[in-house]
């Protein structure tokens, strides 16, 4: 027997070594759950293609040429005499703002069409600081919207914006619906007395330029050749939608009758109203191209 005293008997613990750690799993839940902000991508600068390439170098060879060929006539000038130096310095001086003038006239009514189109997207975004800015600006240059810039600066939502200028652009509307009636009277009246088909489309080009610019200034704009062309580009596929139905008017108003005096007139009678519908349709349509808000 042993001497050594029995120890009380309590439960056996067992102690095991710790396992080495396991790598964790990341299924990314986390970001599943909370997402993780996008990084903004700074878009690539728009690069020239071969042919704007082209005509900048054409441009600025012509221009430069052009600089020193008039920068040495007016050297020999003034080597000539003081007086014929500073003549020929003062025309070119005059001739040069009056270009330059114009040039900047083109290329702000050109920009002040494409700020609609922002505008326009602004508002259809939901970018309520850009639709602000631009309806600023719009009631800015628009007589009748004048008095709603205090209004506009203290909107706190789209609709709101939109709501205060809706009145004024259906009163733009109106006004516009008017000049294309006024347009319309005169291409009737002048297509029926005119003696070609020739003729009838030079008054008509003529009448729906006029019409395009008074829509446009009615709008704000200025357009000058450039945005004038630019509206009318726009309208170019709704015109020929607009085209197809009238020669089908004309085509018929002509087969009904087999009188030949008769189907005369009335052939320029239609041409005439087609004329007409033409015009009150293209007030429609700049009107459209130079609203703020989309419909």
């Amino acid at each position: 027997m042993s001497d050594r005293p029995d120890l009380p008997r309590g439960p056996r613990v067992i102690i095991e070594e710790e396992a080495p750690p396991q790598p964790r799993l990341d299924f990314q839940w986390e970001q599943a759950v909370v997402p993780v902000p996008a990084v903004a991508v700074k878009p690539e600068a728009s690069k020239l293609s071969g042919i704007g390439r082209a005509l900048a170098g054409a441009g600025i060879i012509a221009g430069g040429l052009a600089t020193l060929s008039a920068v040495n006539f007016v050297v020999d000038q003034f080597a000539r005499g003081p007086i014929e130096g500073l003549a020929t310095l003062g025309i070119l001086g005059v001739g040069g703002a009056l270009l330059g003038g114009g040039l900047w006239r083109e290329l702000r009514g050109l920009a002040a069409i494409r700020r609609t189109d922002e505008a326009r997207t602004a508002f259809a975004t939901g970018d309520l600081a850009a639709a602000r800015a631009e309806a600023l600006r719009w009631a800015a240059s628009v007589e009748q919207a004048a008095s709603l810039q205090p209004a506009l600066r203290q909107a706190q939502s789209i609709d709101e914006i939109q709501a205060l200028i809706a009145p004024v652009q259906q009163a733009l509307e109106t006004q516009a619906a008017s000049l294309g009636r006024t347009a319309a009277m005169q291409a009737f009246a002048m297509t029926a007395i005119s003696p070609s088909a020739g003729l009838d489309v030079l008054i008509f080009t003529w009448r729906g330029i006029k019409l395009v610019r008074q829509v446009a200034s009615l709008y704000g704009l200025r357009p000058g050749a450039a945005g004038t062309i630019a509206l009318l580009r726009r309208t170019l596929i709704d015109a020929a939608t607009v085209g197809a139905t009238d020669i089908a008017v004309d085509t018929a108003a002509r087969a009904l009758l087999s009188n030949p005096l008769l189907k005369h007139v009335a052939g320029e009678a239609a041409s005439g109203a087609v004329a007409a519908r033409r015009m009150l349709r293209l007030a429609a349509v700049t009107a459209d191209s130079c609203r703020l808000t989309p419909r």
